[in-house]
């Protein structure tokens, strides 16, 4: 059997103000200064991603801004279909305020390695659980509809760390515990009914200086 590939690719750095403040599924604009710094990168998916796939982004432009960045560096221009269930995590009433802003609000402890617990619900918002599980379903029914294809998806940090826990059986705290860096691959498989992880972090090695 054939297995279905996802190669999943956290979107490019986004400009400094929206650092600035926890933006969750805002709609906020890529960094220009990154964009030509990461050009190495951007060359690296075009030649490492495979041909042919189909191509998903989110409904946010950081992703579609991000495909482009990898046609231009290389990879034929492919059409690019838009999945909002796998967009980043709704942050509610806190999408906008300064990351200092937050602790006060919390009703959990903070995550070790993240701003919030993964059971913490924002208001107005979602908990991270209710992210893997929009995930989830994305996956499956494009493991079922697009059975033996490979399926790159631009993503995000959030929607990467929740494939990561739907394939492995991971709470939401656990998925935190995931470093998923900007411009990095993932890349996880459906064989049959069982879910394989192949790579995470995936990144262009770079050979030391003689």
């Amino acid at each position: 059997m054939t297995p279905t590939r996802f190669f999943l690719v956290r979107h490019a750095l986004v400009e400094p103000s929206a650092r600035a403040v926890l933006y969750g599924s805002m709609d906020v604009a890529l960094c220009d200064l990154a964009l030509r710094q990461e050009a190495a990168s951007y060359r690296w998916l075009a030649h490492r991603l495979p041909q042919p796939a189909r191509w998903c982004v989110t409904n946010l432009s950081r992703t579609r801004a991000t495909a482009a960045a990898v046609f231009a560096a290389g990879y034929p221009a492919t059409d690019l279909e838009t999945e909002p269930d796998l967009a980043e995590q709704h942050l509610g009433d806190w999408q906008g305020i300064p990351h200092e802003a937050l602790p006060a609000l919390l009703t959990r402890p903070a995550h070790p390695f993240w701003p919030h617990a993964g059971e913490e619900h924002p208001p107005g918002g979602e908990s991270f659980r209710q992210v893997q599980a929009r995930v989830a379903g994305v996956l499956e029914r494009m493991a079922t509809l697009l059975e033996g294809q490979d399926v790159v998806i631009i993503a995000h940090g959030g929607s990467i760390r929740a494939a990561l826990a739907h394939a492995m059986g991971l709470t939401p705290d656990q998925a935190f515990v995931f470093s998923v860096k900007n411009l990095s691959l993932t890349r996880i498989e459906k064989h049959g009914p069982d879910w394989r992880v192949a790579a995470v972090n995936e990144e262009p090695w770079t050979p030391p200086a003689a």
